[in-house]
């Protein structure tokens, strides 16, 4: 698989730390945060970012304002390929709030900015036919016409609505999952889909769709047609800050899918991309060779020595 493109929101991360619990204070209670910090963030660059730790090259498919001119140079830096992401001059980055309590807790808001653009690029119009699109949450309009695009293309998909489930209808989300190639959710993402479709993890794998329910501190599941799986979390040094972990885990997941490793393998390396993340504030700011990723990797998985692959396929899929 050498040609991915990850569509989905690009957006300048708002972090704040609220030091108490959201669920003994009321809706009408003013918050006070502390430890207010910007990071560069948005879903599709989080995901890049993590395939491009592991020497992939996948390319970010989306709009952005006339402010994001350093964050292309970061992104560029760190090996994401930015040539299909679009400057709209009259607007600015789309914007992420989000709030983190003592319970890793999180209350979140979100200005969409240029990212209101991002219907107008579409795949036809890319130089090459991709191998694999990731449609990840982005301006609603957009989401359900890649996954039009991608079905009338014959371009396998990875359907990702993630928050923008409570924005699509139920005849939207089964359109997106049933023409699927892989599908990620975290737990409760998935319990709101199930209430929207009425499926079960089950009845979803039996369309054929390879699906992924990630349960924080409980690990994941891997559903498909003839497997079910789980996988325990890597354990993590210390927790700074969970946002971005599922993005990462993405990254992670589809980096070694993109080498032909087995299903658990994949997770397994998710897993570890997720912990690196939340051991740092910000979606973008942990880092680590290849090397030091498979030795740490092995401390606490066993990959049979399949992640030497890793070291001998840089920017490749």
């Amino acid at each position: 698989m050498q040609d991915i493109i990850i569509s989905g929101s690009i957006a300048y991360d708002h972090v704040m730390s609220f030091p108490g619990y959201f669920k003994t204070h009321s809706l009408t209670d003013n918050l006070d945060s502390y430890d207010v910090s910007i990071h560069q963030g948005g879903t599709a660059p989080n995901i890049a970012f993590s395939h491009a730790m592991l020497g992939g090259n996948a390319s970010v498919l989306g709009t952005v304002g006339r402010d994001f001119k350093p964050y292309r140079v970061s992104l560029d830096e760190a090996g994401v390929n930015t040539s299909n992401i679009i400057e709209i001059q009259d607007d600015l980055t789309a914007s992420f709030y989000v709030t983190t309590d003592l319970d890793n807790s999180q209350i979140t808001f979100f200005y969409p900015g240029a990212m209101s653009y991002s219907s107008k690029l579409k795949i036809k119009d890319l130089t090459t036919k991709p191998d694999l699109v990731v449609i990840s949450p982005d301006d609603p309009v957009t989401m359900k016409m890649r996954v039009r695009e991608c079905q009338s293309l014959r371009i396998p998909y990875f359907y990702d609505p993630s928050q923008d489930i409570v924005r699509l209808n139920s005849d939207e989300i089964y359109q997106g999952v049933s023409g699927s190639k892989f599908m990620m959710l975290n737990s409760y993402e998935f319990s709101l889909l199930n209430d929207k479709l009425g499926m079960s993890e089950r009845d979803i794998a039996d369309l054929g769709t390879l699906l992924v329910v990630t349960n924080g501190k409980h690990g994941l599941s891997i559903w498909s047609p003839d497997t079910h799986l789980k996988i325990p979390v890597y354990p993590a040094d210390i927790v700074r800050d969970p946002t971005g972990a599922g993005d990462a885990f993405r990254g992670g997941f589809l980096r070694a899918y993109a080498l032909d490793m087995p299903l658990e393998l994949c997770g397994k390396v998710g897993a570890l991309c997720a912990t690196y993340c939340v051991e740092n504030v910000g979606t973008q700011n942990h880092s680590y060779t290849v090397s030091e990723f498979i030795n740490r990797f092995r401390v606490c998985f066993d990959d049979a020595g399949q992640l030497d692959a890793l070291l001998n396929n840089n920017s490749t899929g």
